[in-house]
């Protein structure tokens, strides 16, 4: 896995946008507004994400690659070293896990608006 790859995928997903809303390096990936991917460009070799609780500590436990993501809430988001023990398809599903933990969080109005995106 690499940066672009990474962010190509996260570009993919239904009403993604990347901003810089941090800084000129820390580059967001957001789906109506709420983030759900982080990349860095003075760090490209780590991808933040958003996950479960319970399963954030299950994957810090099994992976060496998998930490508590720096700067965010420790219980629900995880940073991913890549090239390291997590492969492309466990970083994969991580995007999409991490995607469906923000798409769950949101209102049934939200909800709506985004199934209704194309």
């Amino acid at each position: 896995m690499n940066i672009e790859k990474a962010r190509e995928y996260c570009l993919g997903k239904k009403g993604c946008e990347e901003t810089f809303p941090f800084d000129t390096q820390t580059l967001v990936f957001k789906v109506m507004g709420k983030i759900f991917a982080v990349l860095s460009l003075d760090n490209p070799d780590i991808i933040i994400l958003k996950c479960d609780a319970e399963y954030a500590s299950e994957l810090r436990e099994t992976y060496n690659a998998i930490e508590p993501a720096f700067h965010f809430n420790k219980k629900y988001w995880n940073q991913i070293r890549f090239n390291a023990d997590a492969n492309d398809e466990l970083i994969f599903s991580l995007i999409d896990h991490s995607l469906e933990e923000v798409v769950s969080k949101f209102t049934r109005k939200m909800k709506e608006e985004y199934m209704a995106l194309k």
